[in-house]
């Protein structure tokens, strides 16, 4: 459990630099990137949870919907806090990009 939680602790560094930007400006475009890609491992996690049926006493129902979305969510950031398919820096590199061309 150790080992995850400081997986989860170091964050990958951007890919590229930004010439023009300041360090407050990489770092906003940063965080919007991995925010860009946790918004879509949620939904990719939503999406795979959206087959599996619930059974038992206390299954289903409202209040399971409302769970899955959230346990979907927290899957979708700590996904993208340890490294998530990589898209952050992708999108990173796309936002410095156009502020540079503007």
């Amino acid at each position: 459990m150790a080992a995850f939680a400081s997986v989860l602790a170091a964050p990958a560094a951007p890919a590229a630099t930004a010439k023009g930007a300041s360090d407050a400006d990489r770092a906003k475009a940063m965080d919007t990137a991995r925010e860009f890609e946790s918004v879509l491992l949620s939904q990719f996690t939503s999406v795979m949870f959206a087959g599996v049926k619930t059974d038992g006493p206390f299954g289903g129902g409202p209040a399971e919907d409302i769970f899955r979305s959230m346990l979907s969510e927290e899957y979708g950031k700590i996904l993208a806090r340890s490294g998530g398919i990589g898209l952050a820096d992708s999108v990173y590199r796309e936002i410095i990009k156009s502020q540079e061309n503007i």
